[in-house]
């Protein structure tokens, strides 16, 4: 997945695009070395170290990796996002963003 999110957080720069992590990792630590040499550079919150942290479980989060697409008016618009053929769903999420910014 990795890849894939650096590819985005570069073809978005400088447009409303966020990429926010939440780790479950045990170890956060070791969690922080994972990221640098991963080259995770968005914000990433630990949710505790367990997989029933209070993050995951307000958002209902059963499987890892969860991924959810949310638009800038805060509706879940997928639950994907990780996957190449999901880039379409979130162009056109930013370009409404865009949008919406502009009509202020």
């Amino acid at each position: 997945m990795y890849p894939h999110e650096r590819s985005l957080v570069k073809k978005f720069e400088g447009r409303p695009f966020v990429i926010l992590g939440i780790n479950s990792d045990d170890d956060r630590e070791v969690l922080k070395e994972r990221m640098k040499a991963e080259q995770i550079t968005w914000r990433s919150f630990w949710d505790g170290g367990s997989t029933d942290g209070p993050i995951a479980t307000r958002w209902n989060v059963r499987g890892w990796p969860t991924v959810y697409l949310i638009d800038h008016g805060g509706k879940i618009i997928g639950r994907h996002g990780r996957r190449p053929q999901d880039d379409p769903i979130i162009e056109r999420a930013v370009k409404a963003a865009e949008g919406a910014g502009s009509a202020k």
